[in-house]
């Protein structure tokens, strides 16, 4: 860079490179180890290049560089600046908890009693295990008296469920028994609503990339249900193990409307990094989601808010 300080031409290119990833990243190829899915899992976290990039530019005295910082933060507000300063509605017609509640729990009436205590009228789990069942039966079955499970999938509610059913959503090659997916009608104070508890398959980080092929096909089937469906009100909630912004999701997530606020990290507990628990709808708002404190599970618990229209 003629007339620049040494250094300008990497920390200017640093910059750009960050914004272009971030407004781009749909670009970036999934072929080989599905890198684009990798990336749009931790997308929002490419803003913490910034403060970096911005440190070395006053380390070097580049003006240049400071001001090819405001590029990627100029992106990143565009497009995370609502999820983190917007204001949702005080007001909701329903609220939801939904928690992989980890068939390794070694407190599962603890965990219990933590989403009782967050007064959700809808309490949606995973990784529910035959010997812990008895457990969220008992703790919630007051405050919750109506309830359907199938397979390692759970949801309670405060109201009626009607139409109660399991829905296969099962990769090729997966056993019968794995059961991950259920549908309910639940008659809520303000109208009915379709909600669907749901599980997708793990996906691993391995040599050979991010390893999300079942996840991705389990994705799809479950985004055929859901357009197949004729309520006017649906929910999705449950363990996507993906972000709304990764490409893998896209034919489920592309139905549905995510939360207008709200990052929620809810993976890994101990150090959130990622939103994997969803809360998605359609003829619905989900106005917020948030995530609440650890309980005994790898996953914290997310909260989500609900108008329906």
């Amino acid at each position: 860079m003629r007339g620049g300080r040494p250094g300008d031409a990497w920390l200017v290119g640093g910059a750009v490179g960050v914004a272009g990833l971030l407004a781009l990243h749909s670009a970036v190829p999934n072929g080989v180890g599905r890198l684009g899915s990798l990336l749009e899992t931790f997308l929002p976290w490419l803003g913490a290049a910034v403060p970096f990039l911005g440190c070395l530019a006053v380390l070097k005295r580049s003006v240049a560089g400071l001001i090819a910082c405001l590029v990627p933060v100029a992106v990143w507000l565009w497009m995370f600046g609502g999820l983190w300063f917007s204001s949702p509605p005080e007001s909701y017609d329903l609220a939801v908890v939904q928690h992989n509640v980890a068939d390794d729990n070694a407190d599962p009436a603890g965990t219990a009693r933590a989403l009782r205590a967050t007064s959700a009228g809808l309490v949606a789990v995973q990784e529910l295990t035959p010997t812990r069942r008895p457990v969220f039966e008992d703790v919630l079955g007051a405050s919750h008296p109506h309830r359907a499970v199938h397979g390692t999938v759970g949801l309670w509610s405060a109201w009626p469920l009607t139409d109660v059913r399991p829905v296969d959503i099962r990769p090729e090659g997966f056993p019968e028994s794995w059961r991950r997916a259920l549908r309910a009608t639940v008659s809520a104070p303000g109208g009915g609503v379709a909600v669907y508890v749901v599980h997708l398959p793990s996906v691993r980080l391995g040599p050979t990339g991010f390893a999300s092929a079942a996840r991705d096909e389990s994705a799809a089937l479950l985004g055929s249900r859901i357009a197949d469906d004729p309520a006017g009100r649906l929910l999705v909630v449950g363990d996507l193990n993906g972000t709304v912004q990764d490409r893998g999701l896209g034919p489920l997530t592309s139905r549905l409307d995510a939360p207008a606020s709200g990052f929620a990290f809810s993976w890994p507990a101990a150090l959130p990094v990622a939103r994997i628990d969803q809360v998605l709808g359609r003829g619905v708002e989900v106005t917020e989601v948030s995530a609440l404190d650890a309980t005994g599970s790898d996953h914290r618990p997310v909260l989500g808010r609900v108008l329906l229209r």
